[in-house]
């Protein structure tokens, strides 16, 4: 074959292997910037910090590598973490295991506060975690299309029909989202665990003008927890 034939050839396998490298890098490029931009967008949408949110990732990682080194497959601890404050569900074969869970929590750093509503008994079954997840997915959905709730910024888990709220909101939005959580069918009961603001430390926050709000909370520096079992009647 003539020599020659073959030059557009290898010509054409280095342009071809030149685009594929440009491709790749500008695909790390924009696949940076899409993440760059997801990150953003979660922020802006997401009351806590950037550093908050990092860290309650970090403190749900710590959760489960040390409920696993110190349990194993003989319990189910889970952890949900916002804003340092961390929910604990599952379950543990006795109550000593429930108090040393808690304590291994505590002891987790950025960790704040702990919510222990974990279990004594036997590991709830799959079918049961199962319809637990769909049951979250399902509140989510209801918060997304009700006006006037910061569905981003809250954090739902669900446990045996049991749901769980957490995040920063104002005394109104956290009513309105526990009412509507309760409303799903399905959901036995609605516990808010929420981190109570006022309206006027959000709009600080968030350079917008305060909006207005039922809300008689305490002042923009003095963020409390809504403590306790706070049940919704389930409709």
């Amino acid at each position: 074959m003539n020599p020659a034939l073959f030059i557009p050839t290898r010509r054409i396998a280095r342009w071809g292997l030149s685009i594929a490298v440009l491709a790749a890098l500008s695909g790390c490029g924009l696949l940076v910037v899409g993440g760059t931009a997801a990150t953003t967008a979660v922020v802006a949408t997401d009351r806590r910090t950037a550093g908050e949110q990092v860290d309650d990732q970090t403190i749900e990682l710590r959760v489960a590598s040390e409920m696993n080194n110190a349990f194993g497959d003989k319990a189910r601890v889970l952890g949900t973490a916002y804003a340092g404050r961390l929910l604990l569900v599952g379950d543990v074969p006795a109550e000593a295991d429930r108090a040393r869970a808690e304590s291994l929590a505590q002891g987790i750093a950025k960790v704040t506060h702990v919510d222990n509503y974990i279990r004594v008994g036997d590991i709830t079954p799959l079918s049961v975690r199962t319809n637990d997840t769909w049951l979250t997915s399902k509140v989510k959905a209801q918060l997304v299309r009700t006006e006037q709730i910061p569905s981003r910024t809250i954090k739902i888990t669900t446990e045996r029909g049991v749901v769980y709220l957490m995040g920063k909101v104002t005394d109104a939005e956290g009513q309105r989202a526990a009412t509507v959580a309760s409303g799903v069918e399905g959901v036995n009961k609605v516990v808010k665990l929420f981190q109570i603001v006022t309206p006027a430390s959000i709009a600080a926050e968030s350079g917008q003008p305060a909006a207005t709000d039922a809300s008689t909370t305490p002042a923009p520096d003095q963020p409390t927890a809504d403590e306790g079992v706070q049940a919704m009647p389930v409709k």
